[in-house]
């Protein structure tokens, strides 16, 4: 099965025309857009969640349901951009991202707007390894570095400036704009698209040879599987048979899946690009990376939030500093690789990003929005330098016609990662809030005196605030003691996530200095 289309053929010139450039911008504004839109409800799920009627513990639904889109779609792009034509599959999908998100703003109940979020994630899946693609094949070797910089912008500005747009406008104008803000990118990329590529015939024959069996296995377990990572914790993991079963569903899908692509002679999914020492290596560190930058935008509003009683555009705007800094540094980063290794470029943004993280592992109840802006700085300047040198790193030695299949499983195994992520920090956070509430509680006793006092001191306080009863006073004050004891506990455990992703992008940051020198201009094609 090939796996790029007639339209996306390398340029022999040493640079990239002035139409070739505009097609790869367009491509970065899709995939800016398709990522955002994955944290871009992060901050507005209790509104949104009260403008639909639905209750806290199924709005996580309508940021999974985009996730799952995405992250089952993206494997398939290279084929179906194959069938149905490089340049009519990414302008019908750049249409379509726009009209299911401006749907979403019109859902009234959990149902729809989980199917309309899921159908965006589709569409919008498919312009993130396309805009990948875009760059290792229209774009010059010498060129590629300035291509994946471009890239990286929407990798790692999208999701930190997601919930800082969300926010503002869920507070100023209602969550329903969140949805609209597709509507004009989308249409200036649809018109710069359709007027710089080539068209291409359709090849419908092309479904017959399809490697039908891969992408049933695959859609089934990847579903299976982000389904059992986002309810997992809320409902105790494998002590609920729906969670057993979907995780059975999901080991024998995915097994199944990796059996077929390996041993059929069309794989959907090229997985034994795996074992290219650079591709091998360069995936695992974008699943690590994936899992820290998803993670670290999922757990950073969370902690504002239930902790600090941060709203939507407060939340956001403590975020933007992990956003905003990158838009200057980034541009920077292909001129870096022109002068140094881009492994130690790549493992010293890697361990920048790591420092930032444990700068965040003593956190306490006075650490609030203004106590975060140094290590959202540090953050800033250390993603700048990672998914650039990463990417560059990935695709030395993948050749020209592997370029969509090596796009496809990077993309997708890096969403994966954040998927995983997620789910996994919010079960450490679970798990080691009640691990620091034991401990704790086995020192607050009635035997110590200074509880005894402390409890003394609060219930005069309810006296002296229109509490007549003595013993309603004592109540309540054992009470605020109690949630004294759970906010510690709950700060303590988002700390501990803070460390946890802090080792695991210095596990990354080690994994890079294992992969062998790109040549110069890295990218597709580099042997």
């Amino acid at each position: 099965m090939s796996t790029i289309a007639a339209t996306a053929v390398p340029q022999p010139s040493a640079r990239a025309s002035t139409r070739e450039w505009i097609a790869v911008l367009a491509g970065m504004i899709g995939a800016f857009m398709a990522i955002l839109n994955i944290q871009i409800t992060n901050a507005s799920l209790l509104d949104i969640e009260g403008g639909i009627g639905t209750g806290v513990d199924n709005g996580a639904w309508i940021s999974t349901s985009y996730l799952i889109g995405e992250i089952v779609v993206i494997p398939l792009t290279a084929f179906f951009s194959n069938v149905f034509s490089f340049r009519r599959y990414i302008l019908v999908n750049s249409i379509l991202f726009p009209l299911f998100s401006i749907a979403c703003a019109f859902a009234h109940d959990l149902g729809t707007m989980i199917v309309l979020r899921g159908l965006q994630g589709f569409a919008g899946g498919v312009l993130i390894p396309m805009a990948f693609t875009m760059i290792l094949t229209k774009l010059p070797k010498a060129q590629q570095p300035t291509g994946l910089a471009l890239f990286a912008l929407s990798v790692t500005v999208a999701p930190a400036i997601g919930p800082t747009i969300g926010g503002y406008l869920t507070e100023n104008y209602g969550w329903q704009t969140i949805f609209f803000i597709n509507a004009l990118p989308s249409a200036i990329m649809a018109i710069a698209l359709a007027l710089t590529l080539d068209k291409g015939p359709m090849r419908l024959g092309l479904l017959k040879q399809g490697d039908w069996a891969g992408i049933v296995t695959m859609a089934i377990g990847l579903s299976a599987l982000q389904t059992v990572l986002e309810e997992g914790n809320k409902d105790d993991w494998f002590s609920s048979p729906f969670i057993l079963k979907l995780s059975a569903i999901a080991v024998v899908s995915l097994s199944a899946f990796i059996w077929i692509e390996l041993t059929v002679q069309n794989p959907l999914v090229k997985l034994r690009l795996l074992k290219q020492r650079n591709f091998g290596i360069g995936v695992l560190v974008n699943v690590l990376v994936g899992f820290a930058l998803f993670g670290s935008v999922y757990i950073l509003p969370q902690y504002l939030g239930q902790v600090q009683r941060y709203n939507a555009e407060q939340i956001g705007n403590v975020l933007a500093w992990t956003g905003l800094p990158q838009l200057i540094l980034i541009p920077l980063v292909p001129m870096m690789m022109k002068r140094f290794d881009v492994r130690y470029i790549g493992f010293l943004g890697i361990a920048i990003f790591a420092i930032s993280c444990f700068m965040n592992v003593t956190l306490s109840a006075d650490t609030a929005g203004d106590q975060f802006w140094i290590p959202n700085i540090v953050r800033a300047i250390g993603q700048a330098m990672v998914i650039t040198p990463i990417t560059a790193i990935t695709t030395a030695g993948i050749a020209a016609a592997d370029a969509a299949a090596a796009s496809g499983l990077t993309n997708m195994l890096r969403n994966l990662g954040g998927a995983v992520g997620t789910a996994t920090l919010g079960t450490v956070l679970t798990k080691r809030e009640q691990f620091h509430s034991n401990i704790i509680g086995q020192s607050v006793t009635l035997s110590r005196d200074e509880v005894r006092e402390r409890l003394t001191q609060v219930t005069n306080y309810f006296l002296s605030h229109g509490v007549s009863d003595h013993a309603l006073a004592a109540q309540k004050a054992t009470v605020a003691l109690g949630s004294i004891v759970k906010r510690q506990a709950l700060i303590m455990g988002f700390s501990d996530t803070f460390a946890v992703i802090g080792i695991l992008l210095a596990t990354a940051a080690v994994a890079v200095l294992f992969a062998r020198k790109p040549s110069p201009g890295g990218g597709a094609g580099a042997h």
